[in-house]
Formats: structure tokens, sequence, C-alpha cells
């Protein structure tokens, strides 16, 4: 808790105070920013999912094994395309049914999904967490070019 020492003035108070509050929307903002960086990939996955309904439909089938009815029944339940892959591939890494990560997708709406992943048993930080930063895995279209701080020294990457 902030507390304002007496011994200030009213209007000196009044400048802590706002101090104060400017602070704390400063690193709301940045966690929010810091958060939404971490799955950035998916802006560009929705548009291209979205132009190629039908190519989506049998890229999501041919990555998950999965049929038509499945992917229909995500697709209605979930806001975007990447949030069906989201919910398809953390079932495919917490051994968890597509309904039971659907419930939870609906349940924690807005608190994230590295919160989901972690519900689901997925701890942050670990391999299976970063691979989801770093984007899809539809046949090779994932940029895999996450902002991770990942300890790799990079040997054998392309450099841009």
């Amino acid at each position: 808790m902030c507390t304002v020492p007496i011994s200030m003035d009213g209007e000196e108070r009044m400048r802590t105070i706002r101090q104060v509050l400017v602070g704390v929307v400063v690193v709301l903002l940045a966690a929010g920013v810091a958060q939404a960086g971490d799955f950035e990939w998916m802006k560009d996955f929705n548009i291209q999912a979205q132009a190629d309904p039908s190519g989506f439909k049998a890229r999501l089938a041919a990555r998950f094994k999965i049929g038509d009815v499945q992917i229909t029944t995500v697709l209605s339940n979930v806001e975007k395309p990447a949030d069906a892959y989201m919910v398809f591939r953390l079932g495919e890494m917490s051994g968890q049914p597509t309904d039971r990560v659907t419930e939870r997708y609906r349940s924690s709406k807005g608190q994230g999904w590295g919160n989901l992943a972690k519900s689901l048993g997925i701890k942050p930080g670990s391999k299976e967490f970063h691979a989801l930063k770093r984007g899809h895995d539809l046949d090779g279209g994932g940029s895999g070019k996450g902002k991770g701080k990942g300890k790799g020294k990079g040997k054998g990457r392309d450099k841009d």
C-alpha cells in the first residue's frame, strides 16, 4: 500500500499521488504490450486463414489428423481461426481432449494463452511453451522466429 507523508502540503500530496498513478498505468500498459507480443504471429495467421477458409480447414485436418466435424465444432466455439489452432495444439501438447480445452478457453477468456496453457499443465518457460509463442506449425507455415529469450547460440540458423 502506498502512503503519503502527512507533512506534505495539499499540492505536494496531489503531485505525489499523480506520479504514483501514472507509474501504475505505465506498468499495466507495459505488461499488456509484452503479453500481446508473445503471440503476435496469430494476427497474420488469422488473415491467412480467413482468406482461404477451406484451405485452412484442410491444413488443420492434415496436421492434427482430425475430421471436418471436429474442426467445424471448434471453429464455432472460438472467436478466430488462430484460436481454433491453439485449442487443437494445446490439446495435443497437454494430452487433454479438445472439448476440455475448448471449455477452458471459454471460461478463461481474456486471461491470455499463457494462462490457458499453464492451466492445462504446460509450464511457462518449457520447450513446449516457447514453441507456442514462436508460431504455428501447419505445413511449415510458422515463422519460428518468436521473440523468446532462449539461451541458444543460433548455430545453424539462417541470418536475416
